[in-house]
């Protein structure tokens, strides 16, 4: 008897409920039931259970014959099969690299892999349906399939969970065999913009010859593909376009794309000086570009290229944090009016760290932005290095396998497909909100710059590559052939386009100066790019006292209606109770700046690992109730708030996420934007968003930036890598105008330093040294009146001694001064003088000389820290405080920041503070 003969013997019901149970437990399906449902696992996340059930009772039924009706199930359960594999694997099979042989991998989509043959490719078979046709021969089936997943774009899906997304790719696949279906006028216009793209490359290739560019010639097609994202989008409702891109291609998108001026470009070229004095400026290929598109439909748009430099991939997390800001300011309801686009090279997104990091940020609250259009310009060469020692995964888009996001690959030798593989990336974006890659397959046409010598590493590629036809021309002679242009049009575009830069070239060589125009130029109207002089001015940051205790009566009253427990309940109503005794603590000063600040119009965003709470307990930003963990922000209860305060517990990133803030506050310099590391080294991790745009971004981009980085800094015996928050790296970064570095040791003095921060008129990043001990500190407190009355003291003078019998002052920052003080009280040395250097850079030197002035007896000025003699603010202030003679009071140089051991720590620490007060102890 035939193996499937049970199959009629039971009623249809029968096999429904048992599929039922096979889907809900398959260990529970008797084996041979359950070898037989194997079949249809590929549609348990495309069709719900009723349908599959429905479906076998089709197939049952389609014959009464009963060895005829046992083989069509099995051929019908081997077809989906099929289909199956070409969902799942079809993207293994196609033909989307232009010099490359793909390589093989197995098993392949053979017929005889899954049970078919030859004779039965005229058999009709009911699986059709599947793939959204009529019941129709293997065939025809397969030639769909092929079209649909083994052409020009192969598309990475199947591992997706969401069967409502799964089911919207499908229908989006199937119409058309999922190949582009554009009129005569589109395909003129797509040939049009791949023209600009090639003959832009090759003008200058002939005008500055050997000079860097990073050209895209091999990926020319992206120009087409990003003109027809933005049309599109715009007919959409986007209005915002973000894009971050490193160096290849960059000038062509800045110039085709972002219209920006050719002769601007030509004078990058030639290498003339910039029109301001403050600004050192980039190599053109790291230049960012805002600027306004008009659509062919008459919508207007506005674009924004991120300047980076040349550490790969670290825009990405900058221009989601300026997607974000954009979304939160101009559309919170509607994210999707914001769309951030991020071009990427195919070693750089498999390789890089901070590619993985952005990518987790897809779906978090505080850093999601509706969804990315991810671009891979593949070259296949990363510098010299050959893809097969770039990566271990498959494809280096692999990662975008942890979002469950889909993956285009395309071949970007077909212009058509890489625009329809973009309109579809678009739409999906659209749809769902998510995350969506487009893997462009292309080639690099020369090295790595055009400078570089390509065939000492790739002979044999780039003798391919060197014969082979530009994407222009590949698709030139596909509308030559299909009859929608000739000749003499490609001849005319290419020599009007030609004419232009021609023009614009001689145009430029009449200019002596390169103008380089600020970027998001509407964001910053009304901000003024000032230098040291102006940050060392001070600034009001008085706040009226009623309003001040309008907030804390806010920020001291948990909701009644809510149960807290008892130690959060005292630590809140504290805070009324310290401000009205005028021992007012950290953690309380800091949410008093917010607050004031959210009265005065101002939005505050802090980010950063346990923020809500604070590494030490100190903030409680956000506060739970304890039999629900209901969040309740209590500055958020604020009557007469103008602003929004938001506070995110970030993921474990500081790379990333700082890059997103930076990126932030880029977009937003009405908002007092505010990273915290959870202890100040972990910024170590970061270092690159420091290095390359934090301390520098004003002089390479002209772009003001107020970001407030908070980095818990002292030592009390902690071991090494929870001490030091490398002072030393910072202040070895400060020059003329770029930043402020600060170690207050005052709340009152931090709450003025917040407040400082937002009420110039200019913008520049705060590195704040904050506390850790302090925090809790019984002479680390403040008064009303120095809240509400103060202002930012940049120095703190010793206001206890006797000047004239003074003949030691100790200059010292932060947490250090309390531990000298105590010493001092314990000694009684009344001759001794404390100056508080509460502000590093810029150096404060006016108010010092007046500060050494007013000690007419001293003779002996110390430089005092905690930090070893290598480390600390003592380099920067050897280079930079002149003003007298002096001498060290510090740990000797060490490898390590602080010892391991508690009590070899403060032995160090003992011996340090000694110094201060014994000139005779040198190290």
């Amino acid at each position: 008897m035939d193996r499937f003969s049970f199959l009629n013997a039971a009623h249809t019901q029968f096999f429904a409920d048992l599929y039922e149970q096979y889907l809900t437990n398959p260990d529970s399906v008797e084996p041979s039931w359950r070898a037989f449902f194997q079949g249809f696992d590929f549609g348990l996340q495309t069709y719900n259970e009723e349908h599959i059930g429905e479906q076998i009772v089709t197939y049952v039924n389609t014959t009464s014959n009963e060895a005829v009706n046992s083989d069509k199930i099995q051929k019908e359960f081997n077809v989906l099969k099929l289909i199956d594999a070409y969902r799942t694997r079809g993207h293994l099979f196609t033909e989307t690299n232009p010099v490359r042989d793909r390589r093989v991998h197995a098993p392949n989509l053979d017929l005889s892999n899954f049970g078919l043959s030859d004779a039965d490719l005229n058999t009709v078979f009911e699986s059709a349906k599947i793939i959204g046709k009529q019941p129709c021969t293997l065939s025809e089936i397969i030639t769909h399939l092929k079209n649909v997943y083994c052409q020009h774009i192969g598309i990475e899906y199947m591992y997706m969970r969401n069967p409502e997304v799964i089911q919207w790719i499908q229908n989006r696949l199937n119409p058309n065999d999922n190949l582009p279906n554009f009129s005569s006028d589109e395909k003129k216009y797509i040939l049009g913009k791949l023209n600009e793209a090639v003959s832009f490359e090759n003008f200058l290739h002939t005008k500055y010859v050997g000079q860097k560019r990073f050209s895209l010639e091999g990926g020319e097609s992206l120009i087409p593909a990003l003109d027809a994202v933005i049309e599109a989008a715009a007919d959409k409702g986007v209005e915002h376009f973000v894009m971050g891109m490193a160096h290849r291609g960059r000038l062509n998108v800045l110039a085709n794309i972002f219209g920006k001026n050719t002769q601007d470009i030509f004078s990058e070229f030639d290498g003339k000086d910039y029109d301001k004095e403050y600004f050192d400026g980039d190599v053109k290929y790291h230049l960012g570009l805002t600027s306004e598109r008009a659509t062919k439909s008459g919508k207007k748009i506005r674009i924004n290229l991120a300047p980076n430099p040349s550490h790969l991939e670290t825009v990405g997390a900058v221009i989601e944090g300026i997607a974000r800001a954009k979304q939160d300011h101009h559309c919170p309801d509607n994210f999707s009016k914001v769309l951030p686009i991020a071009v990427h090279g195919d070693a750089a997104i498999a390789g890089q760290g901070i590619v993985y990091e952005i990518v987790q940020m897809a779906q978090l609250d505080g850093y999601k932005t509706g969804g990315t259009i991810h671009i891979v310009v593949n070259n296949q060469v990363g510098f010299t290095t050959n893809y097969l020692d770039a990566r271990s995964s498959t494809y280096c888009t692999d990662v975008a396998k942890v979002t469950l996001s889909p993956v285009l690959h395309v071949n970007a030798d077909d212009t058509e497909a890489v625009v329809h593989a973009m309109l579809f990336a678009l739409d999906f974006r659209m749809q769902f909100g998510r995350d969506v890659f487009i893997d462009l397959l292309g080639y690099r046409k020369y090295g790595h710059n055009e400078g570089d010598e390509p065939r000492f590493t790739q002979p044999v590629l780039y003798k391919i590559i060197a014969r082979h036809k530009n994407p222009r021309e590949i698709y030139a002679e596909k509308l030559i052939t299909q009859g929608i242009v000739d000749a003499a049009y490609l001849t005319k575009i290419e020599n009007e386009y030609k004419d232009k830069l021609d023009q614009n070239l001689q145009a430029s060589r009449q200019q002596e100066l390169t103008i380089i125009k600020p970027f998001m130029q509407d964001e910053w109207q009304g901000y003024e790019q000032v230098s040291d002089d102006v940050m060392l001015q001070k600034f009001d940051t008085t706040f009226d006292k009623a309003q001040l205790e309008e907030i804390v009566e806010t920020i001291s009253t948990l909701p009644s209606d809510k149960k807290f427990i008892n130690k959060i309940q005292k630590i809140v109503s504290d805070r009324k109770t310290m401000y009205a005794n005028n021992v007012i603590d950290w953690g309380t000063a800091e949410t008093l700046a917010y607050g004031s600040l959210l009265y005065e119009g101002f939005d505050v965003r802090l980010s950063g690992q346990d923020v809500e709470r604070g590494t030490f307990s100190h903030r409680h930003a956000v506060v739970k109730v304890e039999d629900s963990e209901e969040e309740v922000i209590l500055l958020d209860q604020l009557k007469n708030s103008k602003g929004r305060f938001q506070v995110y517990n970030s993921f474990l990133s500081e790379y990333g996420v700082l890059g997103f803030d930076y990126g932030y506050a880029l977009a937003s310099p009405k908002t007092l934007t505010l990273w915290e590391a959870q202890f100040g080294d972990f910024s170590n991790g970061a270092q690159i968003m420091i290095d390359q745009y934090i301390s520098c971004g004003e002089d390479k981009w002209n772009n003001q930036n107020g970001i407030v980085l908070l980095l818990p800094h002292g030592y009390e015996g902690q071991g090494a890598e929870h001490s030091s928050a490398r002072m030393e790296r910072y202040l070895q970064l400060c020059a003329r105008h770029n930043m402020y570095v600060a170690n207050c040791t005052t709340p009152a003095n931090f709450f003025h330093l917040l407040r400082r921060q937002m009420k110039t008129n200019f913008r520049k990043p705060l590195i704040h040294f904050s506390p850790k001990s302090l925090l809790r500190h019984p002479l680390c407190v403040s008064t009303q009146e120095e809240l509400y009355n103060g202002q930012f003291q940049e120095t703190i003078d010793d206001a206890v001694v006797d000047k004239t019998k003074v003949k030691t002052v100790v200059f010292v920052t932060g947490k250090f001064y309390y531990d000298i003080l105590a010493e001092r009280e314990k000694l009684g040395r009344n001759d001794v003088a404390l100056v508080r250097l509460e502000q590093l850079f810029p150096l404060p030197v006016q108010q010092l000389k007046e500060i050494i002035a007013s000690y007419p007896n001293a003779d002996d000025f110390v430089w005092a820290q905690e930090e070893p003699k290598n480390m600390g603010a003592y380099s920067y202030m050897l280079m930079n405080f002149d003003l007298v003679p002096w001498r060290l009071a510090s740990l000797k140089a060490y490898a390590a920041p602080a010892a391991g051991s508690h009590t070899r720590d403060r032995r160090r620490h003992t011996d340090a503070i000694r110094m201060v007060f014994d000139k005779n102890l040198f190290r």
